[in-house]
């Protein structure tokens, strides 16, 4: 059994068992690696992958113990190479960071531009998508870092940490009629047209839960993940916008009006997390504390340390986040 037949086993079973895609990826050839899958099944005695003709079509349920182990075995191996680069060079390696355009749009430019001013030999690597392919990049190994605010009952397998709260802003162009409405109300909101986030994205379940509280209907005609998307389509007039209050640039965005709408709807708070288990490199325990200041290496190994969700909950409970 050779590591390089795990890592194609996983490999394959992450690329939605396309032999062809993971060769690309691998910057190999597809026959090498059907050779070495063929060679690791032989000797084992049993299917990883049931096949018709040429093609695979499913992983077995031997194949699926199997390449769930090879996984955890291919981690430690990386495990494994980070203690060796931390006490080779510590200043030097890459990050990988899942998380959602909101984040890498707004929260993330400045946190990136001081870490590469301490770290200029560590190479960054942004994935963006949603939170269940968030945490599914970040639990298989293919990031470091999961950052997201929704969904985090995805997370499960995750260390995840609470970084700070926010709030959102109701925008509207300077004519619309609620740009003078003093104070906003959910009912103000409700009788518009709305422009927001699809759902799942960027704190939108705790929208939909303020209307519902009030028994209120939202009227929500158009839907993105991206901030800035939705800020055009509030400039075409199809609606107003709701969105994160730290993606409201007031020089960018002159010719919109961005309304608090704090005490129309329960604040967000925004996580960062990794998998149980990670080798954490200096540099990495210094990204956390660049993106939020209370997490110091200190208190991101007592959650580490934590035993159950349950405990790690209890660590944050009497911790005061910042608010952007």
């Amino acid at each position: 059994m050779k590591l390089q037949q795990l890592r194609y086993i996983w490999e394959v079973a992450h690329h939605d068992l396309n032999v062809s895609a993971t060769a690309q990826s691998l910057y190999t050839s597809q026959p090498g690696i059907s050779k070495q899958i063929r060679l690791l099944e032989d000797e084992l005695g049993v299917e990883v992958f049931s096949r018709s003709g040429k093609h695979l079509t499913h992983v077995t349920p031997a194949g699926e113990v199997i390449i769930e182990m090879a996984g955890e075995i291919l981690r430690k191996v990386e495990s494994i190479k980070r203690v060796a680069e931390e006490f080779s060079n510590e200043r030097q390696g890459s990050l990988g960071i899942a998380t959602t355009h909101t984040q890498a749009r707004y929260a993330l430019p400045r946190i990136i531009q001081a870490f590469r001013t301490e770290y200029p030999d560590v190479a960054l690597h942004m994935n963006q998508g949603t939170p269940v392919q968030i945490a599914e990049m970040a639990a298989n190994g293919s990031v470091d870092f999961a950052i997201a605010t929704e969904g985090i009952e995805h997370f499960s397998d995750l260390v995840m940490m609470p970084c700070y709260r926010w709030n959102r802003a109701v925008v509207v162009p300077h004519d619309h009629p609620l740009a003078r409405r003093e104070p906003l109300t959910l009912a103000d909101v409700a009788a518009e047209s709305i422009v927001t986030y699809v759902f799942g994205f960027t704190g939108r379940s705790k929208l939909d839960d303020a209307f519902d509280e009030q028994g209120l209907d939202a009227n929500v005609v158009f839907t993105a993940t991206d901030t800035d998307v939705i800020k055009t389509y509030v400039r075409l007039g199809l609606g107003v916008g709701i969105i994160a209050a730290m993606a409201f640039d007031p020089v960018i965005d002159s010719d919109l009006v961005a309304l608090d709408a704090s005490h129309l709807f329960q604040s967000s708070v925004t996580h960062i997390g990794c998998r149980k288990g990670t080798f954490m490199r200096r540099y990495m325990y210094d990204f956390i504390e660049l993106f939020a200041p209370h997490l110091t290496r200190e208190v991101v190994d007592a959650a580490f340390a934590c035993s159950s969700s349950a405990e790690r909950e209890a660590l944050f409970a009497d911790m005061v986040l910042p608010v952007r």
